[in-house]
C-alpha cells in the first residue's frame, strides 16, 4: 500500500514541477522547484507514517531473563542450584517461542553463565524495545518444605510478608555489584521501608502484566505438577527498571523436596519451558486481538467513517458516553491506586474507574476502533506508549 502511494506521489511531485515550468516559464528557479518537491514528500512521509500507525499491535521482540549467574548463585537446594535451573528454563523457553513464531525475535539477558546487573537486564529489554520481558527464578524459603508451587510476580504494592521476603531476596543481588547504593540511589534491599517506596512507583504496563502473570499460572495450574500460587505483587527491581509488560516467575521452592525433584530434571525444565510458552500463546493472542479492529468490532455493527480528529491534539474530542451500545475507549494505565500523576492533566476527558482491585485511566468513548485509532496515535506521540483501545457494553469490559 506504501509503495503504491509513493509510486503516486512520485507521479505528481513529477507533474507539479512540468506545471510550474510551464506556468513560471524559464523564469522558474531550481529552488522553487526543490521546496514544491520537498513539501510534497513531507506530506507523503506524514501520510506514510499515519498508515503505519494504524497498522495493528504485534508482539515483536521478546526479552527472556535467566535469574542470577556467574558470582551470584541465587537460591541453592539441597542438589541444585538457581542459576542453572533457571538458565536451562530460559534457553529451552526462547528456543521454543521462536520455533512457534520465526517472526518474533527473542533476546536474552544471558545465555552462560555470567553475571549481570538488575539494571542492565532491564536495559537490555530497554535498549531494544522489547514487547514482554519474563525474568525466570526458583524460589526459597528458610524451613524446608513449608512452602511449595509456582507463583509469578508483576512489580506492585505487596500485600503479604512472604510476598516482601521474595523481593528481598532478588534484589540482594545487587549486593554483588560495584556502586550499587549510586546505580539504584541509596536503595536498601534488606528494608522494609525502601521496598514499599519501591512497590508504589506506577507502571502504564500493569494491566499486561498480571494479564501474561495471569496465563502463566492457569498454564501451570493445568499442568498439575507443581501447586500453582497465583500471581502476586511486590517490589522487584528489575521489573521497576523495565518500560513494558514485565513479570517475575517463580517456577517453584528449591527448599522443597518435591519442586527442587522436579525443577532439577532437564525433561522438567524443557516440560516447564513449554507450559510457559502456552501462556504466551494466549497472552499474544489476547493483546493483538483487542488491538485488530476487524476482531474487536462486533459483526453485526457497520464501521462508520472515523470522524476527523487533529491527531496532534491529545484532547481532541470523542463521541457521547450515553450515544452507543458498544463504546471502544482509550487506556492509557492501570494502577493499584487512583493517583493522578501530574502528566495526566492535560487530558480533559481522563476518567479513572475501578474494575476489581486495579484501577484504569480511560480516555474517550468511540463508535468503533477506526474512530478511536487517530486519538490513540495522538496519545502515544504525546507519551503514553503503552495505550490500546479496549470495549465496554452497558458499563462492563468486554472482549468485542
Amino acid at each position: 500500500m506504501n509503495i503504491h502511494l509513493h509510486i503516486i506521489t512520485f507521479a505528481n511531485v513529477t507533474h507539479m514541477v512540468k506545471g510550474m515550468k510551464v506556468w513560471y516559464g524559464s523564469k522558474t528557479s531550481g529552488h522553487s522547484i526543490a521546496s514544491a518537491v520537498v513539501l510534497v514528500l513531507t506530506l507523503s512521509l506524514g501520510i506514510s507514517i499515519s498508515l503505519q500507525a494504524q497498522v495493528p499491535y504485534k508482539i515483536h521482540k521478546v526479552v527472556i531473563d535467566a535469574g542470577h549467574g556467574g558470582k551470584d548463585p541465587g537460591c541453592n537446594g539441597h542438589s541444585s542450584r538457581e542459576k542453572e535451573v533457571a538458565l536451562s528454563i530460559a534457553l529451552d523457553l526462547g528456543k521454543k517461542i521462536k520455533a512457534t513464531y520465526p517472526d518474533i525475535q527473542v533476546i536474552y539477558t544471558r545465555e552462560t553463565d555470567v553475571f549481570i546487573p538488575l539494571n542492565e537486564r532491564a536495559a537490555i529489554a530497554n535498549r531494544n524495545k522489547a514487547d514482554l520481558f519474563i525474568s525466570i527464578h526458583c524460589n526459597y524459603i528458610s524451613v524446608r518444605n513449608r512452602a511449595t508451587g509456582s507463583e509469578t510476580y508483576v512489580l506492585g504494592l505487596h500485600r503479604a510478608e512472604d510476598n516482601l521476603d521474595v523481593a528481598k531476596r532478588e534484589n540482594a543481588s545487587i549486593l554483588l555489584e560495584d556502586d550499587y547504593e549510586k546505580t539504584y540511589d541509596g536503595f536498601d534491599p534488606y528494608s522494609a521501608e525502601g521496598h514499599i517506596i519501591l512497590s508504589m512507583f506506577q507502571n502504564a504496563h500493569l494491566e499486561q502484566s498480571i494479564l501474561f502473570a495471569t496465563h502463566v499460572e492457569n498454564a501451570l495450574k493445568k499442568l498439575g505438577k507443581l501447586p500453582s500460587r497465583g500471581v502476586k505483587q511486590a517490589g522487584f527491581l528489575v521489573l521497576r527498571e523495565t518500560t513494558m509488560p514485565s513479570v517475575l516467575i517463580e517456577t517453584g521452592f528449591l527448599s522443597a523436596d518435591a519442586d527442587e525433584n522436579y525443577l532439577m530434571k532437564k525433561e522438567n525444565q524443557q516440560e516447564m519451558a513449554s507450559t510457559i510458552l502456552k501462556a504466551f500463546i494466549n497472552y499474544k493472542k489476547d493483546v493483538e486481538d483487542q488491538q485488530d479492529p476487524e476482531i474487536a468490532t462486533p459483526s453485526d455493527e457497520k464501521k462508520p467513517n472515523a470522524p476527523v480528529v487533529d491527531t496532534n491534539d491529545a484532547k481532541a474530542p470523542t463521541t457521547t458516553k450515553g450515544s452507543l451500545e458498544v463504546a471502544y475507549r482509550i487506556q492509557i494505565a492501570a494502577s493499584s491506586k487512583s493517583t493522578i500523576e501530574a502528566r495526566y492533566n492535560s487530558i480533559d476527558d481522563l476518567e479513572v474507574i475501578k474494575e476489581g482491585d486495579m484501577y484504569k485511566f480511560l480516555v474517550g468513548y468511540f463508535s468503533s476502533p477506526e474512530a478511536a485509532r487517530p486519538r490513540l496515535t495522538a496519545l502515544k506521540a504525546n507519551g503514553f506508549e503503552g495505550a490500546f483501545i479496549v470495549a465496554y457494553k452497558a458499563g462492563q469490559r468486554i472482549r468485542a
